[in-house]
């Protein structure tokens, strides 16, 4: 998969075939589009785009509204696209005079003028333009005109519930992995860098390593404790994985991200590491000595143990 940073970095193919969305979180939905992306760009010897944006248009129309959470760091979402089977990935910079854009000239000089396209494929609740005006069967009318194809994929459904960003935010907000994981068609991925904590972890015979994901925007589940699987460089390990403010062991108030990683000890700083989030096994607790904690420690490593056996 190529990716460009703007689309005036893309050079036009022929036989272009598109998308275009946020694809926050490469859901289950979001995967059968591309499934459809890539096959349609097979039939027809074309290759397959999707044009997404960064920052989010929220956060340059709305910037006082801090309320948004994403599902993907930028890097987590092109790590997740490049095993799609996509062959470009285009992420414009999204700007106010991006947004005035209206929905002809988005359809002429965008999708056409720029990309080439020669058939697009949706969503079903897409919408385009200046103000999100443009609709379904105004895309229709000006296919027909510029002369290329559009196909509008229905909502899809994971027993009988319509699949989409919102009810994946709604269930890791309330620590309910199994639930994102099965809409999302994969775990719930957190990745960032190592950095130093304070080291409280191995005085307790359980080393961590502290995570900084580095987006205010990154949606982060309850404080608890889950079961994780561990993705280093081309290596996997289990373990599990602490959020919270560590109420037993500190009372600064401080929110952290700590996985201790089964079967490594060793230093991992400035190392980029990945987590897919399995099971969340409890809340975070405050335990009244160490020795409590400890043997609480012991019999969340042995729970996370036997969930991903």
């Amino acid at each position: 998969m190529k990716v460009y940073s703007s689309i005036q970095e893309f050079k036009q193919r022929e036989n272009t075939v598109a998308t275009v969305g946020t694809f926050d979180g490469v859901h289950l939905g979001h995967s059968f589009i591309l499934n459809q992306l890539n096959r349609e760009a097979k039939k027809i010897n074309g290759e397959s785009v999707l044009l997404t944006f960064y920052p989010h248009p929220r956060m340059v129309l709305f910037p006082e509204n801090n309320d948004l959470k994403m599902l993907n760091t930028q890097e987590e979402k092109i790590d997740l696209l490049d095993k799609s089977g996509l062959d470009h990935l285009i992420i414009h910079p999204f700007s106010r005079e991006f947004s005035r854009l209206n929905s002809v000239e988005f359809v002429r000089d965008i999708l056409v003028n720029q990309l080439g396209v020669k058939k697009l494929i949706i969503g079903y609740d897409h919408h385009f333009g200046r103000n999100r005006e443009g609709t379904f069967e105004d895309l229709v009318e000006l296919a027909h005109l510029y002369e290329f194809d559009v196909e509008q994929i229905e909502a899809q459904e994971f027993k009988e519930t319509r699949v989409s960003s919102t009810k994946i935010r709604a269930a890791i907000e309330i620590g309910d992995m199994k639930t994102a994981s099965h809409f999302l068609g994969h775990p719930f991925l957190l990745s960032g860098d190592v950095v130093k904590g304070e080291q409280l972890g191995r005085t307790l015979g359980f080393r961590t390593a502290n995570l900084d994901v580095g987006s205010h925007y990154k949606i982060i589940p309850p404080n608890g404790v889950y079961a994780v699987e561990v993705f280093i460089e081309s290596r996997t390990y289990k373990g599990m994985l602490n959020i919270g403010v560590r109420p037993s062991v500190n009372d600064s108030g401080k929110r952290t991200i700590e996985v201790n990683i089964f079967d490594l000890d060793k230093d991992l700083y400035g190392k980029r590491i990945s987590l897919h989030l399995i099971e969340k096994i409890r809340d975070e607790n405050k335990f009244e000595n160490v020795e409590q904690l400890i043997s609480q420690l012991q019999n969340d490593k042995a729970r996370c143990q036997a969930l991903l056996r």
